[in-house]
């Protein structure tokens, strides 16, 4: 499996990957060149089941392994059934440890997510595998002896994450997080010729110590690298929207509204975004940097960012309907098109009133919050700028029925241009 975008006779991937922002830190760039550029490696990156789902956080993982096995590796996707029992050690408080059997249910549910974004067929075809698996099966005392007996303590504690938890308090379950992931690496090195892994910066003295673990068991070389924390120029946190954690599953966040979080992105974002997350070639990406800097309105970037990674996600269809909708609601398509699923989404974004009856067509601007009050609703009207699903209305005393509504339900309001919500009407 082999990716026609990648630069061909210009650049290596591991060029590509540096030009792209995408190595923080490597336990030696040379090293990880020679693994990266000098035929198929087999990598992994781990996947901890702390929901139900993957969220846009971990999107900067599930990309690179798709871009790693089209340049030719062979991806280990591993879904923590054991280290998600414990929880990797925040720097605020302890986690709280959901049950078995709950983290069995989010493992296989990760586990399918993962699915589609990398080939399980071919010489490199990736693999699901489950830290349960290795383990479940080892006892307290095996665990102490053979895994425990080559962490220094010391070592252990000058992570900065226990740090600064030292003086609030950490359990020694937390604490024994890093022995685990370590054991990880050891485990499919042993198993399965691993010789790479890479996750997110503040994954780095996890990944460290299972690669100083390798050694003091005699085995490797191995090699690791991280990719940068993915931050916001606003400050507020990647992977969140006005509405919350935007995650990839679809009946979590919308493929509307993941789109629209992409479209959304801010100007002074969106040109890293490309290159942490888009196939592109980086002549591409650099042509379009150009075009959006000369017509920043037009939101190029965005757009095309939103089309690639909801086809990626949610499939060509769900991303034709994200379009549409988007388009659709500021009356640049039909919104008899939509389905009722993506028009419902589209709506809730926006903001979304349940009524039990219709009211006229002042009083629905006045209810689904467009103006504050029934003399403004009326104004607006007078003034041409009142659409009831995408038809101007110009009389103050409109009306609308039970035949106006979309999907037998729905209706989609707009003031003027760029202000819209929707009303749906309960039974």
């Amino acid at each position: 499996m082999t990716d026609s975008n990648l630069p061909q006779g210009r650049d290596s991937l591991t060029d590509d990957l540096l030009w792209r922002g995408l190595i923080q830190d490597s336990t030696g760039l040379d090293e990880l060149r020679e693994l990266l550029d000098g035929g198929s490696t087999t990598f992994y990156v781990g996947f901890d089941p702390t929901a139900p789902s993957l969220h846009i956080g971990n999107l900067m993982q599930v990309v690179m392994a798709r871009r790693l096995q089209q340049a030719g590796h062979r991806p280990l996707l591993l879904v923590g059934g054991a280290t998600g029992q414990i929880g990797d050690p925040k720097e605020s408080a302890e986690r709280t440890l959901n049950p078995p059997e709950v983290i069995a249910g989010w493992v296989e549910r990760i586990r399918e997510q993962l699915s589609p974004f990398v080939t399980y067929s071919g010489e490199n075809a990736a693999q699901l595998v489950n830290n349960l698996d290795w383990t479940g099966e080892m006892s307290v005392v095996e665990f102490l002896r053979d895994v425990g007996k080559h962490f220094p303590v010391n070592k252990m504690l000058a992570r900065e994450v226990v740090k600064a938890r030292l003086e609030t308090g950490i359990s020694y379950t937390e604490f024994s997080y890093q022995l685990l992931q370590a054991n990880d690496y050891f485990e499919l090195h042993r198993r399965h010729g691993c010789r790479l892994q890479y996750g997110g910066s503040d994954q780095w003295g996890n990944i460290t110590a299972g690669v100083d673990y390798i050694r003091r068991r005699g085995a490797g070389p191995v090699e690791a690298f991280t990719t940068p924390l993915v931050t916001k120029a606003d400050g507020t946190k990647f992977g969140k929207s006005e509405t919350g954690t935007v995650w990839l599953d679809p009946q979590m966040t919308s493929p509307y509204a993941f789109y629209q979080f992409w479209v959304n992105a801010d100007d002074r974002d969106v040109s890293r975004y490309l290159r942490y997350f888009s196939f592109r070639s980086r002549e591409d990406l650099e042509e379009l940097e150009k075009a959006t800097a000369e017509r920043p309105q037009a939101r190029l970037a965005q757009r095309a960012l939103a089309e690639e990674l909801t086809t990626l996600v949610h499939g060509e269809r769900e991303m034709a309907q994200a379009v549409a909708a988007s388009q659709a609601l500021f009356g640049r398509g039909s919104l008899d098109e939509l389905a009722s699923e993506t028009l419902r989404a589209a709506l809730t974004e926006a903001g979304l009133v349940h009524l039990d009856e219709l009211p006229d067509v002042a009083g629905l601007l006045k209810e689904s919050g467009l103006v504050p009050s029934m003399k403004e609703a009326r104004r607006v009207i007078a003034e041409g700028g009142a659409y009831v699903n995408n038809t101007r209305i110009s009389a103050v005393d409109a009306t609308v029925s039970a035949d106006d509504l979309l999907h037998g339900r729905y209706l989609v309001l707009r003031r003027g241009k760029r202000s819209f919500a929707g009303v749906e009407l309960r039974g």
